[in-house]
This record gives C-alpha cells, sequence and structure tokens, in this order.
C-alpha cells in the first residue's frame, strides 16, 4: 500500500498500519542503521538533514555515529537530538560525510590520464 492511500482509509485503521510498520521494522532490524560505539539501532527513515530512531529503542543520541545500509557504511556524522515525539526520536546532521572507497589526493588528476601503461615485451 502507498503511503498517499493511507489518508482514504480510517484514522485508527491508519493509526494500526503505521505502528504495524514501524513494529515490523524494529523486529526485522531494517536494512539502515545507526552505530555509536559499539551499539547499533534501526533507523526508522532517513535523508539528507538526518534521521529519526524509535524512541523507545535508542537512549538519547548525540555526538559522531555511523550510517549503515546492510554491511557498508554510508557515511559518518555528528548529530544533535531533535524534539522527541510519539512515533521517533529525529536527529539532525550538524556534520555529515559520505564515505569514500578511496583515499583523498592532494593533488590535481589529469581528466585524460591513461588508465595504465603497457611494459616492454
Amino acid at each position: 500500500m502507498i503511503d498517499s492511500d493511507l489518508f482514504a482509509l480510517p484514522r485508527d485503521v491508519r493509526e494500526g498500519l503505521i505502528a504495524a510498520r514501524a513494529r515490523d521494522r524494529r523486529r526485522s532490524g531494517g536494512k539502515l542503521r545507526v552505530q555509536v560505539g559499539a551499539d547499533w539501532y534501526p533507523i526508522l527513515s532517513y535523508d539528507d538533514a538526518g534521521f529519526e530512531v524509535a524512541p523507545d529503542v535508542a537512549p538519547k543520541l548525540r555526538g559522531l555515529v555511523e550510517i549503515h545500509e546492510g554491511p557498508s557504511c554510508l557515511r559518518t556524522a555528528l548529530i544533535v537530538a531533535g524534539e522527541p515525539g510519539r512515533r521517533a526520536v529525529r536527529y539532525e546532521f550538524k556534520r555529515s560525510t559520505p564515505v569514500r572507497d578511496t583515499a583523498p589526493v592532494d593533488y590535481e588528476r589529469a581528466t585524460e590520464a591513461p588508465a595504465g601503461y603497457l611494459g616492454a615485451t
């Protein structure tokens, strides 16, 4: 069911579906999760400005965290806690850095550089 279709349902049914989705996400662990030290918490929603975690799952989080999708790390971020809500606690990124798979370079790379060199045979 698409989220926009939820508005066509009665209010109590809609709230029950939303609660069931949140419960299923917490049970399965979700694909997205936040790592704080050695602890992991499932993420309910995620965007470029921050993420949401269920209030009964995670304690007050703050400081440096890592956002993971499955086994791969997406970004490291410095977070600050937002207002806790009924459904989730929103954490905003104060600073967010995507994880790179290559080391940063301190020189300009040529755009027309060869891919490799052939040795003498």
